[in-house]
């Protein structure tokens, strides 16, 4: 029960919540994506903004404190670059550390004085100037508009950094053209993408955890009446039709329990009627089989008075009284085997085993059968691998099957002969019974063994079957853990293998004789 219960509950609840994450996982990690790709670039273009607006107002208030020391002395100017170079790098609440490139290109003047001019070329925080982009600075010496590139440059005093350069051309008096760059840190713009990435990712996982939990609990609800009714199938299965569903609401799921307790309840009705009718069934045949003994008895015993003063009667007199024993034996057992049905029907046929020897009871049993036959036409063939097959079983069964299987032979072998191979194991033996008549048509063959099931009626009656050979044949086989199969086609006769364990009770390995003969017809 606990397997059943746990196999409903892994198949159902945990399917339909792992894939729920499933897709879940795919629907948060597309949003996520789609999301922080959205942030990342507003952040990235916002710090470009912002960056590129100080730049040019650094890059404006420079040139515009050159303008009004042109013409002034050298120190002045002097102090006015030191002063860009301060304010140019200050660091404000919205910016990062900056770093500022001045590299004087073209040629110096000095305004006709004949002094050589001051260099002002100045590179802060180490910069490594030879790491600038080449292109970069081409742009910047040609054009009169801030030009803006993203970079990793190198420092001489810590790691490389991937930055952001802005870069203008500018002129000092007397001294000439600059380069001009203000080199912009992206650690902050880097440390708020790396928190959105990560707020994003945990906001992902605890919402696949509340999206799982949700669905545990509502798959739970489901779920929950589903092993319930397992359980009570399971508890069917063993014959308590007792259990039934508990109906709380009204929903869709307390009309499966509805349903699921309505065809409890049929079934239990009509199981009930079913084993009422088998036992009054099994009750009557046992009942009548009993009491016909009796007047049975008595018949026997006339017959064979009259049968027995049949030489001084009428021919016809005489042949009537051969009739009458000949239907009073059929009579006898029919009794027989509808007796012997009602043990099976009531479970309460048991087996009488014995060790004896397969080969002589079977040869035993061809004798009698053929001294039965009116005319000996008929030849039984007897095939075995050794002379002696010591079986532990019940002797009185295995020779009730193997005459039932050689009457049957007999019945359809159309003067043909009948070949009995015995081929045995070290776990079982297995009988092969063969005729070459009329056989049987294989859509037919799951009912060989039906009780008063007969292939061709006309001909059993005039032979004289029951119709119950064939199905106590099967049950003694079976009683003993062994098998009776049958194959056959049309023309071609038919085929019965008994298969037995060695030991009556022990289960059987394998199938010694082949199931189909060789010489059956071919289907394409």
């Amino acid at each position: 029960m606990n397997r059943i219960v746990s196999k409903v509950k892994n198949s159902l609840a945990s399917k339909v919540i792992v894939s729920t994450i499933l897709l879940s996982l795919g629907v948060v990690w597309l949003t996520g994506s789609a999301l922080y790709s959205q942030l990342s670039d507003g952040v990235r273009q916002v710090n470009l903004e912002t960056s590129l607006a100080e730049a040019r107002s650094s890059f404006f208030n420079a040139q515009y404190q050159f303008l009004l020391v042109d013409g002034a002395r050298s120190s002045i100017i002097t102090k006015t670059v030191q002063e860009v170079i301060i304010s140019s790098t200050a660091v404000s609440l919205s910016q990062d550390r900056k770093s500022l490139f001045l590299s004087r290109f073209g040629p110096a003047f000095d305004g006709g004085t004949g002094v050589a001019a001051i260099d002002y070329t100045t590179a802060t925080d180490d910069l490594d100037v030879s790491s600038f982009p080449p292109d970069l600075r081409k742009r910047v010496k040609t054009s009169d508009l801030v030009e803006y590139e993203y970079a990793k440059v190198k420092f001489k005093n810590r790691d490389d950094a991937n930055v952001l350069i802005a870069g203008r051309r500018i002129a000092i008096p007397e001294s000439g053209n600059y380069e001009m760059y203000l080199v912009y840190s992206l650690t902050n713009q880097n440390t708020t993408l790396a928190l959105i990435k990560n707020s994003l990712l945990l906001t992902g996982l605890a919402l696949l955890f509340l999206i799982g939990l949700i669905t545990w609990l509502v798959v739970r609800q489901v779920v929950k009446p589903v092993r319930e009714a397992a359980r009570i199938a399971h508890q069917f299965t063993d014959g308590d039709f007792s259990q039934r569903m508990k109906v709380e609401s009204s929903d869709e799921i307390a009309t499966l329990g509805t349903a699921f307790n309505e065809m409890a309840l049929s079934l239990e009705s009509q199981i009930s009627r079913l084993e009422n009718l088998s036992r009054v069934q099994q009750r009557f045949v046992s009942d009548v089989s009993h009491e016909l003994r009796t007047p049975l008895t008595t018949l026997r015993m006339a017959s064979e008075v009259i049968y027995g003063q049949r030489q001084s009667f009428d021919p016809t007199i005489a042949r009537s009284s051969e009739l009458l024993v000949a239907q009073l034996d059929r009579f006898e057992r029919l009794l027989e085997d509808l007796l012997e049905v009602s043990r099976f029907d009531a479970e309460v046929a048991v087996l009488e085993p014995v060790e004896f020897d397969l080969v002589q009871l079977i040869e035993r049993c061809i004798d009698d059968v053929l001294a039965n036959e009116e005319n000996h036409i008929i030849s039984i063939n007897i095939d075995h691998e050794t002379e002696q097959v010591m079986i532990n079983a019940d002797l009185r069964r295995i020779e009730r099957i193997m005459r039932n299987l050689l009457s049957n032979a007999l019945d359809h072998a159309e003067e043909k002969p009948i070949d009995v191979t015995i081929i045995s194991t070290r776990t079982e033996v297995a009988v092969g019974v063969r005729d070459h008549g009329a056989g049987i048509e294989p859509s037919v063959l799951s009912r060989v063994f039906d009780r008063f099931w007969r292939a061709d009626p006309s001909r059993a009656r005039v032979r004289g079957g029951t119709g119950l050979g064939l199905s106590i044949a099967l049950e003694d086989a079976r009683l003993h853990n062994g098998e009776l199969d049958a194959w056959g086609s049309p023309g071609f006769g038919a085929h019965f293998v008994l298969t037995l364990p060695r030991i009556a009770g022990q289960q059987i390995g394998g199938r010694p004789i082949r199931p189909q003969p060789i010489d059956y017809p071919q289907t394409n």
